[in-house]
């Protein structure tokens, strides 16, 4: 399995327990809890594809159709709709921020397989990151979280940037990805906790 398959796999059962959490936190039915779950774990890698010119992986693979299911089953099954004040809990700051960094650095590898330039891997791996939590915030009418949100944005163009270089200095592995996955949770929960925000004109 490829690095790029694993951040897959681990960014949308991620996003996919992010977009339940908040869905029964807006009270959607069972209906748009799963459109929503599925469009959260799906739309960045959706957007990705369509950029790349690709034929998208969910049209032609059952596993990111089956990853999603299964996890709304177990979120259920194991009663995390019965979570409340959802911002404040680990839960979904959790799901949320592994999604995030698994989708950036998912974006990012694959624009660099593609041989796109430095702007061109930022754009994508921000794109892939943040494209399927969007789609979420606005199903329950929020403003998205990466144009107000504790450096949400600025850490997926962090990880994309990780991503580059160690491509450029030939030392892109599965223990750097790893490393560079690991900083970038590390990071985003820092941001979250600590209240970290980009300068905002008054």
């Amino acid at each position: 399995m490829t690095p790029l398959e694993v951040a897959d796999i681990i960014g949308i059962i991620s996003f996919a327990l992010s977009g339940f959490l908040i869905a029964v936190h807006h009270k959607l039915d069972i209906l748009g809890i799963i459109i929503t779950a599925f469009l959260t774990a799906l739309g960045g890698g959706l957007l990705r594809d369509v950029i790349s010119n690709k034929i998208p992986y969910i049209f032609t693979q059952n596993l990111p159709i089956i990853l999603v299911s299964l996890t709304v089953f177990f979120a259920i099954l194991f009663k995390l709709h019965k979570i409340t004040d959802l911002e404040g809990k680990k839960a979904f700051v959790f799901s949320d921020t592994v999604g995030l960094i698994s989708f950036s650095i998912s974006g990012a590898i694959l624009a660099l397989e593609l041989e796109f330039n430095f702007f061109g891997v930022l754009l994508l791996s921000l794109i892939t990151a943040i494209g399927g939590g969007t789609i979420r915030d606005i199903i329950v009418n929020r403003v998205p979280a990466f144009l107000t949100s504790d450096f949400y944005g600025s850490i997926a163009i962090i990880t994309a940037t990780f991503i580059y270089v160690l491509d450029f200095l030939q030392e892109l592995t599965f223990l750097t990805i790893t490393v560079t996955f690991i900083f970038g949770v590390i990071l985003r929960l820092l941001a979250f906790y600590e209240k970290w925000h980009l300068p905002k004109l008054s």
